[in-house]
């Protein structure tokens, strides 16, 4: 079995430094909480998470498929709990494809795919809470 590890250095107040496959992510709290906003909240990576794991699959699987398109932006919202632990309850995933002559039927079985068999991020997640998602399509 394979294993991930993440160390992560305290740097003082809020501000942690995680080195994630050699690179640096820097999380932070806001001001008002100890924090000096030099990072990303940890909780909101989780978003970052979803999008850029479904996102690698959409793209691979495009790809095979041969479907072209110029952009792809993908949207995480996530409904927090009003409670401690805060905590996401709902996410909503927007993929916004950019491109012409995009079929909603090839980007559906793509994103479907990842959903359903390949992303490891959402199979965590929808473990815990719902995961919906939507297509736009814009031309250029």
């Amino acid at each position: 079995m394979a294993k991930h590890i993440v160390n992560t250095a305290w740097k003082g107040n809020m501000l942690f430094d995680a080195n994630v496959s050699g690179h640096s992510v820097m999380m932070d709290a806001l001001p008002v909480v100890g924090g000096e906003n030099k990072g990303s909240r940890p909780k909101e990576l989780m978003l970052a998470a979803l999008a850029g794991c479904t996102g690698m699959d959409v793209v691979s699987m495009l790809k095979k498929m041969r479907v072209e398109f110029s952009g792809l932006n993908i949207r995480v919202e996530a409904d927090v709990t009003e409670d401690h632990p805060k905590h996401y309850e709902k996410m909503h995933i927007v993929y916004e494809f950019t491109g012409n002559d995009l079929h909603v039927d090839q980007l559906k079985k793509a994103i479907d795919l990842s959903q359903e068999r390949y992303c490891g991020v959402s199979f965590v997640y929808k473990k815990a809470m719902e995961i919906t998602y939507e297509i736009l399509i814009k031309t250029g």
